[in-house]
């Protein structure tokens, strides 16, 4: 079993970027699915930023743009100190440069018919990890920040992350790859806390 979970912080462009609010289960927008992106223009290049930056002050791996309120098909991810930790242990990592990915319009084009279970957490669900089973490999189509077309084919981490935020994009929470009494359990946690404020 491997653990995906939050990266370090490094600093990236912290000057110009804005931290976004991450909205935290059960608000209904992380429920809807987002739209394509028809144009990747500044707009959404100042938006795949601002999602970067929120990204690793959380600090996560990954982030999708329902994530932060907004239903447009965009994700954000940066893996690249969470595979050198799995790899090379967590202090070995720490000086891991960035390695930020931009995806608009993600899409798994291929999975492996092979399976790997993952220890999974999400920044819209603090502090609850889960073991989620998942193909453990993906070859994903996307459009990259310069709106030009892009496939990679990932495993490990990366291949659980694209998963992952693909997910988010459909409105598809990890819990809702989790057992119904572990889903329900950790839903009726996150309501209570919603209505105490």
């Amino acid at each position: 079993m491997n653990a995906v979970d939050g990266a370090a912080r490094p600093a990236y462009l912290r000057d110009i970027m804005s931290i976004l609010p991450i909205l935290i289960i059960p608000d209904p927008v992380l429920r809807r699915k987002a739209e394509p992106v028809a144009v990747v223009d500044d707009e959404v290049r100042r938006l795949l930023d601002d999602m970067l930056e929120t990204m690793y002050d959380a600090p996560g791996i990954g982030l999708a743009a329902p994530q932060v309120g907004v239903l447009k098909r965009l994700v954000v991810l940066d893996v690249a100190h969470r595979e050198s930790a799995n790899e090379n242990g967590e202090e070995a990592a720490q000086d891991v440069p960035p390695d930020p990915m931009f995806l608009v319009n993600p899409e798994i084009v291929w999975s492996s018919e092979e399976t790997k279970t993952y220890d999974e957490g999400c920044l819209s669900i603090p502090d609850y990890y889960g073991e989620v089973e998942r193909p453990a490999r993906v070859r994903v189509a996307y459009l990259d920040r310069d709106g030009q077309p892009r496939e990679v084919e990932a495993d490990g981490v990366l291949a659980v992350c694209l998963q992952h935020e693909i997910d988010h994009l459909d409105g598809v929470m990890f819990i809702d790859h989790l057992s119904k009494l572990k889903r329900d359990l950790v839903t009726k946690k996150f309501i209570k806390q919603a209505r105490r404020g």
